[in-house]
């Protein structure tokens, strides 16, 4: 056997001496194999370094792969992060191993990635949609009994169960935070596309709070930004307006970085923040961080509590589920309104 390819199962076969099929029964455990036989196949898989291809196995009996598949956004973005952790943890102990991929927001690109999944029958899917994805094409796959499950935002055209944040609630909590502190002109920078799920719910979360206490909705005071550097541009662009904020309130915690890190290099340090989700190192920051945590351990917990349990046989209708959020106080928020401010 060359020194630079993979060992097949008629190499084993070949340095014990049986038959491929015989090599087969052992590693399966499908049919009658002496004693002896099993104990120089085991040796010999150990000795080769022999892998046996799962995928090509189930595939050939019809059966599921020992595989979860998480599609989410970005996996360099720490709230996917801890819930893909928080999702292996859940189902170590089923014997389940969790592969992920991101879409990068791109619909074809998510598409192309659950294919790939559903090409090697996994268990479970997992997926945070794509604003424009279209997900009817897994409706015959959720109705032969696979798990999928949408995390973070619903997704469109299939009736299945969604983990999402309590968005509208959260956000309202931390602009009222604001404006209990004084606050009149709050910012609010939101992520893009304009129809994204979260983004809507928390721009609702934040009129919402504006409207329970009287304050008008102005439009000049909401900005987009989908990266930490247009969320830096946008934090100027308010701060440069006739009568500017007084305060922020960041839409997710990549748009946080963006807002800290202008204010940082204006040295702005009259200007009150609050920040959806948490962010690494928030605690360190000159004040500190003050968020609407999100809890993607719980989340991700959760979805894969729900699919485990439609894997053993849960047929009961589809549903949303909403991990709350919880307002942390650190100091970035708690900066008083100048006095004689003007909604």
């Amino acid at each position: 056997m060359a020194a630079n390819r993979r060992p097949t199962l008629a190499d084993v076969a070949r340095e014990v001496g049986v038959s491929a099929k015989t090599v087969s029964r052992v590693l399966n455990e499908d049919g009658p194999a002496s004693a002896q036989t099993r104990k120089r196949v085991l040796a010999a898989v150990a000795r080769l370094g022999f892998q046996p291809n799962l995928m090509a196995r189930n595939i050939r009996v019809g059966g599921p792969d020992t595989t979860i598949g998480l599609v989410v956004p970005d996996l360099g973005n720490p709230f996917f992060g801890a819930v893909a952790r928080s999702i292996e943890d859940t189902v170590g102990d089923r014997g389940l191993t969790l592969l992920m991929g991101s879409s990068a927001d791109d619909p074809d690109r998510e598409r192309n990635l659950t294919d790939k999944f559903l090409a090697r029958r996994v268990s479970i899917l997992m997926i945070t949609p794509t604003v424009g994805a279209d997900h009817a094409y897994l409706r015959s796959h959720r109705a032969a009994g696979m798990p999928v499950v949408f995390l973070d935002r619903p997704g469109v055209g299939l009736s299945t169960d969604s983990v999402v944040s309590s968005n509208r609630a959260g956000t309202h909590e931390g602009v009222a935070h604001l404006i209990a502190h004084g606050h009149r002109r709050i910012g609010f920078i939101a992520d893009l596309p304009t129809n994204l799920y979260t983004r809507r719910e928390r721009l609702a979360g934040y009129r919402s709070a504006l409207q329970e206490a009287g304050l008008p909705y102005d439009r000049s005071l909401v900005a987009n930004a989908h990266d930490q550097h247009t969320a830096a541009t946008a934090t100027s662009q308010l701060l440069a307006l006739p009568n500017p904020p007084t305060a922020l309130f960041a839409g997710n915690n990549i748009v946080a970085l963006g807002i800290v890190t202008e204010l940082s290099r204006t040295r702005r340090k009259d200007v009150a923040v609050v920040a959806f989700d948490d962010v690494p190192l928030a605690e360190a920051l000159e004040p500190a961080l003050t968020v609407v945590a999100q809890d993607p351990e719980e989340i991700g917990r959760m979805a894969a509590t729900t699919a485990l349990a439609r894997l053993d046989g849960d047929r009961t209708r589809a549903r949303t589920l909403t991990v709350p959020t919880r307002l942390i106080v650190r100091g970035s928020a708690e900066r008083p309104a100048p006095v004689g401010q003007e909604a």
